[in-house]
């Protein structure tokens, strides 16, 4: 009879496990389509240019939007305002063909409306006002040390030796001892493909 009456008691927990499952699942279902059906309402009353990460021409966007990934020539691919946390800003609506757009340093710059942009902010805001932890974090990134010129020997730079904190002595040179500074170009010359003058042709006499 105790194992009978056991049998009875399990059944019946079962049985109403079973049953409260199954209404959850019930409502749990109508929860998500109500659910969707409020989404899909949603986004069919919203505006294709205020939605972030929409990507389309300039000339579909309107005034102040903030927007990144920026095309130079139309079809080229993003160029411009890609790096983490930044965004550009339109100033003018483009009705022209060209867009007046804010970039992030404070330079405006007129682009041709046909090229593409996402709308948004790059993520990740904090990565300029990351601190490494110790040296070797720099590393990590593939930045090698600075040193000096004028704390290096004389045999290693122009700069170098002297006694006590000595200046250079001279206008900044690089270690090979080129001019730094004006404007000199200290890195390896490009080659300049001058064009041959085509040969007159022979006026017959």
């Amino acid at each position: 009879m105790a194992l009978l009456s056991r049998a009875r008691v399990a059944s019946t927990s079962i049985v109403n496990k079973i049953l409260h499952s199954h209404i959850r699942t019930n409502t749990t279902f109508s929860n998500d389509n109500s659910s969707i059906k409020s989404m899909m309402s949603q986004m069919m009353n919203l505006d294709v240019n205020s939605q972030i990460g929409s990507c389309m021409p300039l000339s579909m966007m309107r005034i102040g939007t903030l927007i990144h990934n920026i095309e130079i020539r139309p079809g080229q691919g993003g160029k411009l305002v890609r790096a983490a946390g930044t965004c550009a800003k339109i100033l003018k609506e483009p009705t022209s063909n060209y867009c007046l757009i804010k970039l992030p340093s404070g330079v405006e710059k007129m682009i041709d409306s046909r090229c593409r942009a996402t709308i948004g902010q790059v993520s990740n805001p904090g990565h300029a006002t990351k601190k490494l932890r110790k040296a070797g974090q720099s590393r990590w990134l593939g930045r090698r040390p600075v040193v000096r010129g004028v704390a290096m020997n004389p045999i290693d730079h122009p700069h170098g030796g002297g006694e006590g904190k000595t200046h250079g002595g001279r206008s900044s040179v690089s270690p090979w001892g080129k001019p730094t500074k004006c404007g000199h170009k200290t890195g390896p010359l490009k080659r300049r493909n001058y064009e041959k003058p085509k040969n007159k042709e022979k006026q017959e006499h």
